[in-house]
């Protein structure tokens, strides 16, 4: 198996296209939110094939949370997941996820959630930092089954099973991402599991960030993936990295696969600042690829990569894309109505989101993506 690779070249031809940029998100604009917490990287529990599970009339929201005080670049070191339920747009929050102590981590990071039968849910988690520690930046995948029950008609998550490590880092495709200090942007990936069910053959993946061991270049972002090797889906054969962005970029985040008209998608959301700063940069935004078979090979949606971008006024507006399997694309709102100026710590807090983003809706195409519309609520 041969990876995929995102160039310069690539990158490159984003400035001779017109860029498919998102609209600006209008002051106010803040869903699924809890007073006195901050909320980014936003998923929804799916069903196996990939479509957003029907819950209590409604849909079931994960989301990273931490409590809205001070510097929101200080929100990764405080995240857990908590639950929110959606109902003819209106949102309930139903507390955290997991109870405390359950993570073998200091934190929560982002991951994906799967209806596994009308009973159960299985979550698949980043558990950041070490147990009995504050900080850090270690990063393992984990996995996790709940039941599910209910309770005034609201959906509940209750007797979540004690987590288990679903694939390791192994040193030789993937760096073992154990970093002690850094700082968002700089340190290394080996997080954001999201599952996907292969149509093909009912083979069950999971994919998440990483950082490419063996390379000699500081901005070593890739896709790593792995396959289930026992029915239960609780044990994953590592695979070689499936794309792979060696000396341009530094984060390939929350990747994930989608299927359509025969055609595998994956996405990824990217920063401006992570790309290496001696080549090419794009702008902020959603990026991916297709491919005629899931190993590939895969080629950059509209010969770039770049599917969404933020608007040239409002360049830090939304981050960390989905897009589910109607084809419409999650966010959150990261510094809205921050324009281009550079934000201290105290403008950073006035300005920062922290709620979901009007959803944007897209057209695929074979290796054409497209805006279907400007955003909307969800």
């Amino acid at each position: 198996m041969i990876a995929s690779f995102w160039t310069p070249k690539h990158v490159a031809s984003i400035a001779a296209a017109p860029i498919p940029a998102a609209s600006v998100i209008a002051a106010g604009d803040r869903y699924g939110t809890v007073p006195g917490f901050d909320h980014w990287d936003y998923w929804p529990v799916q069903n196996p094939d990939g479509s957003v599970a029907d819950v209590a009339n409604g849909t079931l929201w994960m989301v990273l949370a931490a409590p809205a005080s001070g510097d929101p670049i200080d929100r990764h070191l405080h995240a857990r997941i908590r639950l929110l339920h959606e109902k003819s747009g209106q949102w309930t929050d139903l507390g955290f996820v997991l109870p405390a102590g359950l993570n073998p981590g200091n934190r929560e990071w982002s991951g994906s959630a799967i209806l596994t039968d009308a009973h159960h849910v299985t979550l698949f988690y980043t558990a950041a930092g070490l147990t009995g520690t504050s900080g850090g930046w270690q990063q393992r995948l984990f996995q996790t089954q709940a039941t599910l029950t209910f309770a005034d008609e609201l959906p509940q998550l209750t007797g979540w099973s004690p987590p288990i490590e679903s694939v390791k880092s192994d040193g030789q495709h993937y760096v073992i991402v154990d970093q002690l200090d850094g700082k968002p942007g700089t340190v290394k990936a080996f997080r954001d599991p999201a599952y996907f069910c292969d149509p093909a053959d009912g083979a069950s993946y999971l994919l998440f960030a990483a950082s490419l061991a063996q390379s000699s270049s500081s901005h070593n972002g890739c896709v790593g993936w792995a396959r289930s090797s026992s029915e239960a889906h609780t044990q994953w054969d590592l695979l070689p990295p499936l794309v792979v962005a060696d000396s341009l970029n530094n984060e390939l985040e929350r990747p994930h696969l989608l299927f359509r008209n025969d055609l595998y998608y994956l996405f990824w959301s990217t920063q401006n600042l992570v790309f290496a700063p001696d080549g090419p940069a794009g702008p902020t935004g959603l990026y991916g690829m297709v491919a005629e078979t899931i190993s590939g090979p895969y080629t950059p949606l509209n010969g770039s990569g770049l599917v969404i971008a933020n608007p040239a006024s409002e360049p830090r507006q939304a981050y960390s894309w989905q897009v589910l399997n109607d084809l419409r694309v999650t966010s959150f709102t990261d510094y809205p109505n921050a324009g281009l100026q550079i934000l201290s710590s105290d403008d950073a807090r006035t300005h920062f989101g922290g709620s979901l983003a009007p959803m944007i809706k897209i057209v695929l195409d074979g290796a054409t993506a497209t805006l279907a519309s400007g955003p909307k609520q969800a």
